[in-house]
């Protein structure tokens, strides 16, 4: 039995940077497909991501005027750096053919006009510095507002190992000044260089100006989790270990490392997806109720929930390699980077005290998918069989975290017919369907314009960033073995559900096997083997 997505994508990340205008563990087959959305206009909102240093001069909507400037990553393969202004405006252009496809041809032109190109490095940043003085310049004159009204946001999308030199050469060259420093994942390479780089950043900028961001937590799935949750009786009651049995975090990636052979041998699938992308996610799905949707609030609850993670036990991760990897640019040829993961987590608290959370990972996949999935105890009422006799298999709720969000629980009800069998299917909710006049914004675009705005609720706070490194340094600290794995391997939609009952018998288990790469029953996908009843700690 399969169930049907009806063709989902992965969809290309917005860029990151700003411009001058504006599954399931079980499957089975649906009823039918889900409903398409009404097709709507769509502004002009992705661009590619900068290669280089710019500064983007224009008016922006967060006030009296502002100006950007950006920081290169220098892991990925890239063509030689734009000769004039002109050149960098015509790759922009291109990009916007290619990933936005029907551009308004008038936005597009408010957006090339105001964008600039300089080329800059951690030691001489004095073209960049000229460049964002004029643009300053620019917005001061033309809002009519004084040059201290004008603010600067800087972002930052370089290898741990550089920022310490970038943030040197912005504070040298004065670009700190009236500016808020978006900064890019990873956080860090363990405990110790996070702590280093909070310190780093900490010497030049305050910490209310610095924007830790994770697209994830920006994407309007993602936060449709607070609303699913507290806003409806259906689900916060049973929200806890007494109703859920388990939950399931799957972030399959089809695409390989692409050229960023040099920044994942430096980090790492572990680094670069578990400890900010995936735990994130588990932090949305585990918190107490915040009371509020704000900075303070958020943070708060979610830090309480890391605080309860117990750190990870190297003998229930998994680490994987996809063939081929040593071969792709700037690998080396007897490299042991695991490009997947497969890991248990426990809280210890109240609430989810038993309750095992599985997060898994991985490049080259079958499928790119983004799935949440929470699995509820089997009510274990025997006399109500499912037809033709199969064993009853326990309801589950499907969130999909992709743009345009959609939520699925499986139910069970009597069969039409004289006697009481059981069928199956499924409750949808597809937002786009049934808030067509809704605007969902991109993740990046939702979380530069809380920049803007001064508002971090959004993203990482310093302390979160440290505890996570908690956290997972015990498997930093004695790596799994890494195992080979082919390209294409079945991902999400057909792993399998981990033992029905594993949590019945709430009794600490023997020693666990080490936890190996093991073939699911639809077809060879890396999973955790793990036993049948939780591990104390």
């Amino acid at each position: 039995m399969t169930r049907s997505y009806g063709g989902l994508r992965r969809s290309h990340e917005p860029a990151t940077s700003t411009d001058g205008g504006a599954a399931p563990s079980r499957t089975r087959r649906w009823s039918r497909e889900p409903r398409a959305a009404p097709a709507r206009p769509r502004p002009l909102r992705r661009h590619r991501r900068p290669r280089r240093a710019q500064a983007v001069p224009g008016p922006l909507p967060a006030g009296p005027g502002q100006a950007a400037a950006g920081a290169p990553r220098g892991d990925r393969q890239r063509p030689p750096p734009p000769g004039s202004d002109d050149d960098f405006r015509g790759r922009v252009r291109e990009a916007l053919d290619e990933f936005v496809g029907d551009v308004e041809e008038e936005v597009a032109a408010r957006l090339l006009e105001r964008i600039s190109f300089r080329t800059s490095s951690a030691d001489d940043g004095t073209e960049l510095a000229e460049a964002v003085h004029a643009a300053e310049d620019r917005l001061a004159l033309d809002a009519g507002v004084t040059l201290g009204d004008v603010r600067r946001l800087l972002y930052l999308s370089v290898p741990p190992q550089a920022v310490e030199d970038m943030v040197g050469m912005l504070d040298r060259v004065d670009l700190t000044d009236r500016a808020r420093l978006v900064v890019e994942k990873p956080f860090g390479t363990d405990l110790a260089t996070a702590r280093e780089l909070d310190a780093v950043l900490g010497s030049a900028f305050s910490e209310s100006d610095i924007f830790r961001i994770d697209h994830f937590i920006g994407k309007e799935a993602v936060q449709n989790l607070l609303a699913l949750r507290f806003a409806n009786g259906l689900f916060e009651p049973a929200w806890n270990r007494h109703s859920i049995e388990s939950v399931q975090i799957d972030v399959p990636e089809k695409l390989t490392v692409e050229g960023r052979g040099s920044f994942y041998e430096g980090t790492g699938c572990l680094r670069d997806m578990v400890t900010t992308h995936l735990c994130q996610l588990l932090g949305f799905v585990a918190i107490e109720d915040p009371h509020a949707f704000r900075e303070g609030a958020i943070r708060a609850a979610k830090s309480a929930a890391f605080a309860a993670v117990r750190p990870l036990d190297p003998q229930r991760v998994v680490f994987g390699q996809y063939d081929g990897y040593r071969d792709e640019p700037d690998v080396a040829p007897d490299s042991d980077v695991e490009t997947f993961v497969a890991i248990e987590v426990w809280i210890d608290n109240d609430r989810w005290r038993g309750v095992p959370f599985y997060l898994r990972t991985g490049k080259a996949m079958a499928e790119g998918r983004r799935t949440i999935t929470i699995r509820f105890t089997d009510p274990r009422h025997r006399w109500l069989k499912p037809a033709g006799g199969a064993a009853a298999q326990p309801n589950e709720l499907v969130i999909e975290l992709t743009d345009q969000p959609r939520i699925a629980i499986d139910v069970r009800a009597k069969r039409p017919g004289p006697d009481m069998a059981l069928v199956e299917g499924v409750f949808r909710l597809d937002l786009a369907y049934d808030a067509p006049d809704a605007g969902p914004l991109e993740a990046y675009e939702r979380l530069l314009l809380d920049v803007m705005r001064g508002d971090r609720t959004l993203f990482t706070s310093a302390a979160e960033v440290e505890r996570l490194w908690e956290v997972c340094q015990p498997v930093l600290d004695d790596r799994p073995p890494v195992q080979s794995y082919p390209k294409g391997v079945v991902g999400t939609a057909g792993r399998a559900r981990p033992p029905r009952g594993r949590l019945a018998a709430r009794q600490p288990p023997a020693r666990p096997r080490p936890a190996g790469l093991t073939r699911d029953r639809a077809g060879c996908r890396p999973q955790v083997s793990a036993g049948s009843t939780p591990p104390t700690g």
